[in-house]
Parts: structure tokens; sequence; C-alpha cells
């Protein structure tokens, strides 16, 4: 019998493959979606443990748990392995899920290209952990990487620096699907101006991605011939510089932060709707922000240089350019708020997330202005305060906006209901650990305690303490979140067939103001 083939690769005339070949061959956009979700899941535990690591070393003074070179490895790979490994490949997977959803696609565009941007991240992620084992381990100072550290060590940090190549590979894989799925594949009728926030996020992100990603690579290639060919872009003795590497790095790193970010805005403006039953306040204007922190995000990547020596008036430049992305992040914050204002509001888990994401990103918002004025950031540059800082944005932002995201659309990916109250445990205990851990940094950064240091003086204990406490609680506290995914995928209450309608008690035909759009149905009709 003839096989044919659609569009997407997927056979029509003999069976589908099944057991762990459905998974290695599928073409389907919510199997992916699905893979990445559980991929990221598993580093999110990985990167957790490692900062386990990290703080029950800095529990006390002096060397308890960990070496001093083991200790560099720990904080390399963890960064590395939450921002590569578990909050992107999680944004992937959101977006693999919801966008053929949302735009009333039938599967993504390329989607034999999507099955392969999945499969290189396990192989990267390997590549990754492995290099914490070889001699020499990934001690390659943090996921940034400087010169002239990456350019010394042994093997472990030429395998870091090619996992880095292999997980950049797959985001351009990714965001070169995202953009054509998007601008092509719309339903009939649903202009750019009519698409749910959530696929405006992940445009834009789509296309920052395209960006600043081969710009990393070339950084990552220079460093590996400088290591291995003997050349010279990075080592001043042969006539390089090492500056120039935190230029070219920070030109993917800062707007790579608003990547991270960017798809959280979209799922919390889908949420906040939802249980506030009301339209999006401004949703025109919040396309516009969206655009406008990404254009500005590729104007401030100096910020993170302010103590590597740059002339006056490009501090001022990278000062002032940073302080005006708060402009449109406050249009997006204020929007949410007037969305929610005289709402008729209610609490699940999603919401619980999504007002707690509101609430410490805008402090993590606030330490960023702090960071962006000069004379400060040459104080607090690279101590504790800095930490403290991108914490609150990508803890409490990126991450509790998954948290949201997931506990949102997991009844309508496994037809199960979460259980809520559990879900509500999850988010108090995440809430409060977190700032435990995080809040009293900022205290430790102004009294000058300097970052990725496995010891300190004695004057920082009782707050290293205290931020230790709270971490281990906040990572303990994720096993609960675990435990409530893998309870829903296995079944439970069956969700109804409009999840959020239904498990509220007001009718959206009660209240003056139109229903939102709905991610999955028609715009429903007002009486």
């Amino acid at each position: 019998m003839a096989v044919i083939q659609d569009v997407h690769g997927h056979d029509h005339g003999h069976d589908h493959p099944t057991g762990i070949m459905r998974w290695l061959t599928t073409t389907n956009h919510k199997d992916i979606g699905t893979m990445y979700l559980c991929f990221s899941l598993a580093m999110l535990f990985v990167g957790g443990f490692l900062a386990m690591g990290i703080r029950a070393e800095l529990f006390m003074p002096g060397i308890q748990i960990l070496e001093p070179e083991v200790f560099n490895s720990f904080t390399t790979l963890h960064g590395l392995i939450m921002v590569f490994g578990a909050v992107m490949p999680a944004w992937v997977g959101f977006a693999n899920w919801q966008i053929p959803l949302m735009i009333g696609a039938p599967d993504m565009a390329f989607a034999r290209l999507n099955n392969w941007s999945f499969w290189l991240l396990p192989v990267a992620a390997l590549l990754l952990i492995t290099s914490f084992f070889v001699p020499g381990g990934a001690a390659a100072g943090g996921w940034t990487f400087y010169p002239p550290l990456s350019t010394q060590g042994g093997m472990g940090t030429d395998m870091m620096l090619f996992a880095v190549h292999i997980l950049g590979m797959s985001s351009i894989m990714g965001s070169i699907n995202i953009i054509t799925t998007i601008l092509n594949m719309r339903a009939p009728g649903m202009t750019l101006m009519k698409m749910p926030m959530f696929v405006w996020t992940w445009l834009i992100t789509a296309y920052l991605l395209v960006l600043v990603m081969p710009v990393l690579a070339g950084a990552v290639t220079m460093v590996l011939t400088d290591r291995n060919f003997g050349t010279s872009f990075f080592n001043a003795a042969g006539g390089g510089d090492p500056v120039m590497f935190q230029h070219i790095f920070w030109f993917f790193g800062h707007p790579e932060v608003y990547i991270m970010i960017l798809p959280a805005f979209g799922v919390i403006s889908e949420i906040i709707p939802t249980f506030s039953r009301k339209p999006l306040f401004g949703y025109s204007s919040m396309v516009y922000a969206t655009a406008s922190i990404a254009l500005l995000s590729c104007f401030v990547w100096a910020h993170h240089m302010f103590t590597a020596g740059m002339p006056v008036v490009g501090q001022l430049f990278f000062q002032y350019a940073t302080m005006l992305i708060a402009v449109p992040t406050g249009v997006k914050v204020f929007n949410w708020t007037a969305t929610m204002w005289r709402g008729a509001m209610t609490f699940e888990v999603p919401m619980l997330f999504s007002i707690g994401f509101i609430f410490l990103f805008v402090i993590g918002g606030f330490s960023g202005v702090v960071c962006a004025i000069v004379p400060i950031d040459i104080q607090v540059q690279d101590t504790y305060y800095v930490i403290a800082h991108f914490h609150y944005v990508l803890v409490s932002g990126a991450l509790f906006a998954l948290f949201a995201g997931a506990y949102y659309w997991l009844p309508k990916w496994t037809g199960h209901m979460y259980d809520e109250t559990l879900g509500k445990w999850h988010f108090w205990l995440s809430m409060i650990f977190f700032n435990v851990a995080f809040f009293v940094q900022h205290f430790l950064g102004l009294a000058g305690m300097p970052r990725r240091i496995p010891d300190y003086a004695l004057q920082f204990a009782d707050f290293n303490m205290i931020s230790s406490i709270g971490a281990f609680g906040f990572g303990l506290t994720q096993l609960l979140f675990a435990y409530i995914v893998i309870k829903c995928v296995k079944g439970g209450e069956k969700a109804a067939d409009k999840t959020w309608e239904g498990a509220t008690t007001l009718e959206w035909t009660h209240l003056p103001s139109p229903a939102p759009y709905h991610s999955f149905e028609h715009p429903p009709v007002v009486k």
C-alpha cells in the first residue's frame, strides 16, 4: 500500500510508530511541546541540585563540603543549566503546545526541524553535565565564561563550550520555526493585532533569538580557537583583547535576559484577564511595549561592564538607555494592574502565581534601576546584590510565570484538573522561601560580599545562613510541583470544556464588560 505523506511529514497509510520510536520520530507539536517541558523540568532539578550544593557550602564560613574548584564548577553549571536547560526549553515547550492552538494552525511550519531542534537538547545537556566529571571540570569562570578563565583549563571547558554551541543551534531552529508558523499559518481573519498576547511575545522573542544567538556562537567559536588553534582573539599577549569578549558576550547576554522574560509577560497577559473577568487593558500598548523592550535590550549590553573601564560618555549612554527600558516595562505593569482593577477576581493557582510574579518582578526591576546607576553599580558590581537582582527577575519572574502557565494550561494539556489545594501550598511555600533565600542577598551585596566565592568573612555569616535555609525550602517545595504535575497527568477530576469558565462561580454574562478572547475557543458571544 502506498504511503502518502502530508505537508508535515505525517504518514497516512500505515500505523504510526509506538513506544520509544513514537517520541524519537514524532513531528506532532503537542508531543514535541511535552518533551520540551519534561526535559526542562528534569533540568530544573539538576540545576536546583547544584544550587543546593552552593548554598550548603555557604551555610557557614569556611570550606565544608565543596573544594573551591568544585564550587566554581557548580556555579558555572548551575547558571548554564538553568538558563539554557530549564527556562528556555520550557518556553519553547509552551510555544510548541500553544501557538498552533492559539492561531488556528494545524501544526508548526517545519515539523521535522521541530523534532530535530528538540533532540539536540538532551545531547547538549549530556555534554554539559559530563563536563563536570572530566579532569579540570567546567570551572570556566561562571556561566559567562570570560577569558582568560575560559581560555585556560582542561577538556571540561571545551565540552561546556560545545554544549553551549549546540544549545544555541537548537534555539535558532526553534525560533525560525516559530516565526514562520506565526507569520504564515494564522487562521483566516486573525490579523497580527488580533493575536493573543502570548503569541505576540513569542514572535518578538523569536526575532531576538535569531538576532543574538549567532553572536554568542561567534564568541564561543573564538574562545574555542583561542584554546585549541593558537589564535589570540582574547589573548592580550598575542594582540587580542579580553574585554572584547565581554562586549560580544553581553550583546547576546542582555537580550537573552529578555528572551527569558518576554514569553512570561505573554503568559501573565493571558492569565490576568481570565481571572479578572475582563479583557486585557490596553492590548495595543502591550504589543508596542513588548516590541520596545526587545529593541531597547539590544542597546544596553555594556551596563554589565561599568567596571571594565569605559569612557564616561559610554557610561552615561548605557546608564540612560538602561533606565529607559523601565518605561515600557512600567506600561506593562500598569496595564496588568488596570486589568485587575474592578474586575470580578478569583484567586486560583495561576492567578496567585501571576500576582506573585508582578509583585516580585517589580522588586527585581527596581534593583535593576539601582544597578543602572553607574556610581552605585561600581560599588555593587560582582557582589551578592547583583545575584539578588537577577534572581528576582529570573526566578520570581520567568520561573513563577512558567508555574502560572503550567497550572493554567495543564487541564488543557492533560484533560484533568490539578489539585488546587496542593497548588496553593506550592505557591505560598515558594513565595515565602524564595524571599527568605534572596531578599537578604541584597544586604549581603550592599555590605560587600563578592559572588562566586566558597568562603567568606565572619560578618556575612548570619545572612548567608538565612539565605541557605530559604534556598533549601524553595528547592524542596519544587518536589511538590513535580508531584502535582505527575498526579494531574495520571488522572484526577476531569477538566471542563471551558476550564476556567467552569471552575469559577461567576458567569461572564453577569458582568458589564465583554469576556476576553479565550485561548482556545472562538471569541465568546456576549449576551
